[in-house]
């Protein structure tokens, strides 16, 4: 039996986390939680997962600045992360625009209100399964 895809969810709204995970986890995917950007890093630095379900609006460190630090280390690199933003794709006015998010070196990005079912489909294909 192979062992679980571990998937790391940064996202300041627990709630949200709890959705996700629930949903995660019913697909067959470890998933731990971080609640900033700040721990989010930590966890990555600690133990590396397999992909990153990755909020942009956070206190500390948002998710742009949290993506690029990885996406600048080799180590690190090569983990997929999918970006979620509440700012509406048609917004260009503020730095969390989705012209923004797509200029980032993240894998995917899925404007929020996201469907539990949309990040894990997300999560299969950038995982390859």
């Amino acid at each position: 039996m192979s062992e679980k895809k571990r998937i790391l969810v940064v996202d300041d709204e627990p709630d949200f986390c709890s959705i996700v995970q629930m949903n995660l986890e019913k697909e067959g995917f470890a998933v731990e939680l971080a609640y900033s950007g700040v721990e989010g890093l930590e966890k990555v630095y600690a133990n590396p997962p397999d992909a990153i379900v990755l909020d942009i609006m956070m206190p500390e460190m948002d998710g742009y600045e949290v993506c690029k630090k990885l996406k600048a280390d080799e180590k690190y690199v090569d983990i997929p992360i999918i970006l979620l933003t509440a700012v509406a794709s048609h917004v260009t006015s503020t730095r969390y625009s989705h012209r923004d998010g797509m200029s980032t070196e993240a894998d995917d990005y899925i404007a929020k209100p996201a469907s539990a079912e949309e990040i894990t489909e997300s999560i299969k294909r950038l995982l390859g399964g």
